[in-house]
């Protein structure tokens, strides 16, 4: 008995189309860079640009949306932590301490708390220069798509290179300012009974006493532009 076999076959010029169609399904479905790369694009343009020195940690929808882009974002958020966290234990302290001076007393009563913010700010460049050599080095080492590397450029430009540029040569200014009023205190500590201090002024019992003083008063109200405009820039630049 002989059967007859109905036999399906597909047209030669299918099989590529089926190729074509099986990659195309493929790509749609798993290449979600562009949407990453896009919602990246606009956090930094809309959040990144807008937030000043201290920036938002990433919520767990945001880290779905931006994909290996959130790596990129952690070059700049660590150098703002590291940023804030060592002027806010240096820098703004003494500042701080330098605008509470109101009357000559206040030279002797803050002497130490000005003491132990100068001894931070000596350390408060080298760290900023640490951070921003490690920032430079992870921006260096990426490999961005163009339209992303134009606005990431200019984020950590916002973000790591102008607050650097800016306090490096600042922190040395309030640093001196600080230093020499610590010198005022050491002085008038070393004065003990021979110096008082009535209705916000200041008396001595000898005439040396009084020009060494005023000297160090001199030195003080000379550098007190510089110390305030040097102040003006790290304010603006912390905001």
């Amino acid at each position: 008995m002989i059967f007859a076999l109905n036999t399906v076959r597909n047209p030669r010029w299918l099989a590529p189309l089926l190729a074509f169609l099986v990659m195309f399904l493929v790509t749609a479905c798993g290449d979600k860079e562009p949407e990453q790369r896009k919602a990246f694009i606009d956090y930094l343009q809309n959040t990144v640009m807008r937030s000043g020195m201290k920036l938002p940690t990433l919520s767990e929808d945001q880290k779905q949306k931006f994909g290996p882009y959130v790596s990129d974002y952690a070059i700049l958020v660590t150098f703002s932590q590291q940023l804030s966290q060592s002027v806010d234990a240096s820098l703004v302290p003494a500042i701080e301490q330098i605008n509470q001076i109101r009357v000559a007393q206040d030279y002797l009563s803050k002497r130490d708390a000005l003491q132990q913010s100068a001894g931070a700010l000596n350390l408060l460049v080298q760290q900023i220069r640490t951070a921003k050599a490690q920032a430079d080095s992870a921006q260096a080492a990426l490999k961005l798509p163009d339209d992303l590397k134009v606005v990431f450029n200019r984020a950590f430009d916002n973000i790591v290179t102008q607050p650097a540029n800016v306090l490096i040569p600042a922190v040395p200014v309030v640093s001196s300012f600080v230093q020499d009023l610590v010198q005022v205190g050491d002085f008038l500590q070393q004065q003990g009974t021979q110096v008082t201090f009535n209705n916000g002024g200041i008396q001595f019992q000898t005439p040396q006493q009084a020009a060494q003083y005023n000297t160090m008063m001199s030195n003080l109200v000379a550098k007190y532009p510089e110390m305030m405009a040097a102040q003006k820039r790290v304010m603006k630049v912390m905001q």
